[in-house]
């Protein structure tokens, strides 16, 4: 029976944001179907407008989710029963904006929209542009800790480690978010330019892991 060794590597990476996202989401009511969808497309464009004016692109802007659905409340009758009735449409959206990490940039931004007749709900997060480095950077660190446990623990037994018989890796998605989150939930019109505190966030801290199969010699 061949003698194996089985270690877990797991690899560990930690980066600064270089990314901001913002999310923004708008929601459009009417009884009527037409004049909700145009209410959603004023929406849209009021907000492209504010993002021109803090030097981006309309086309920067893109839809990230978009729901249509109708709206219900319930009521008591005459007779003191509960009924449904229609109320109207309701047409959410979720826009996003990426840009490389600049907080003046950013506390600009939020001023413009503020200007705008557009009270979206704002959620902004910090990320890195290029995840296939880090996802290498990852697996290269898992596979560095596992041969050196592995190692380690072959000398203590008195023995040598040999051929790599196995590697298994479950890929998962990978969250490379800064913990650091500013959502405005309140309108963005209340917010000056010069309230904006300077933002520093935090570090992305990620870890991912696999499992290798050496031979005993």
């Amino acid at each position: 029976m061949e003698r194996t060794i089985t270690v877990r590597g797991t690899g560990k990476v930690s980066l600064k944001p270089d990314l901001i996202v913002i999310q923004m989401e708008m929601v459009s009511r009417d009884p009527n179907y037409e004049k909700t969808m145009t209410l959603a497309a004023t929406t849209v464009a009021q907000l492209q407008k504010a993002i021109v004016k803090a030097g981006f692109k309309r086309e920067d802007l893109k839809t990230s989710d978009l729901t249509i659905d109708t709206e219900n409340e319930h009521y008591r009758d005459e007779n003191h029963e509960y009924k449904t009735r229609f109320v109207g449409y309701v047409c959410k959206q979720n826009m996003k904006l990426e840009f490389e990490l600049n907080t003046k940039r950013l506390s600009h931004l939020i001023v413009q929209i503020g200007d705008s007749a557009v009270e979206p709900k704002l959620s902004i997060r910090f990320t890195v542009k290029d995840r296939d480095v880090v996802e290498d950077q990852l697996l290269m660190s898992a596979a560095e800790s596992a041969k050196k446990r592995a190692a380690l623990l072959v000398k203590g037994a008195g023995a040598e480690l040999g051929e790599l018989l196995t590697i298994d890796y479950s890929w998962n998605e990978l969250r490379l978010h800064s913990p650091t989150l500013i959502q405005y939930e309140e309108k963005v019109s209340l917010f000056a330019e010069e309230s904006m505190p300077e933002i520093e966030p935090d570090d992305i801290n990620v870890s991912d892991s696999a499992t290798f199969v050496w031979s005993l010699t």
